[in-house]
């Protein structure tokens, strides 16, 4: 088994550096996932006792501090970071410029989501998964479509 300091990749593509005993995550380790981000944490025979999340672009999670989107502050990460855009022009995602979402399909912050083959795929086409019913019903409930996006921006004159 696997024991002292080294990397595993598991099946998912996700990577842990870190600490190993007797083929488990622990000590100090991150497991680092491959569409970015990762989790930074303090293992005990593979289960995290203490640790930290960390998005891909940066904000870190924090779930008795978390100041992000909470009831007051509907602010994107960006516009923490980087401050607003000027009026009239509307940040629609915490990615700016956002990914153009394919005809008929949504965008569910992981990839694109095809309600009629029910296939989430990443940004570069590839498949992620099957939504289950509750799935569907959050996506076509909550998420941006490709219908109701404006192509460009055009001042008023």
């Amino acid at each position: 088994r696997m024991e002292g300091y080294g990397s595993y990749t598991l099946p998912t593509g996700a990577e842990y550096r870190g600490s190993l005993w007797d083929g488990m995550f622990h000590g100090k380790g991150e497991l680092q996932l491959i569409k970015g981000g990762g989790y930074r944490a303090l293992w005990d025979r593979g289960r995290p006792t203490q640790g930290k999340y960390t998005f891909t672009d940066g904000l870190e999670f924090d779930e008795e501090k978390w100041p992000y989107c909470d009831g007051y502050d509907r602010r994107f990460y960006t516009e923490i970071c980087l401050g607003f855009k000027p009026p009239g022009i509307p940040q629609l995602t915490n990615l700016d410029p956002p990914k153009i979402i394919p005809e008929g399909c949504y965008d569910c912050g992981d990839g694109f989501y095809n309600p009629e083959t029910r296939v989430v795929v990443d940004y570069k086409r590839k498949f992620l998964r099957n939504a289950d019913n509750d799935e569907h019903e959050w996506i076509l409930r909550t998420c941006r479509r490709a219908w109701d996006i404006p192509l460009e921006h055009k001042p008023k004159p």
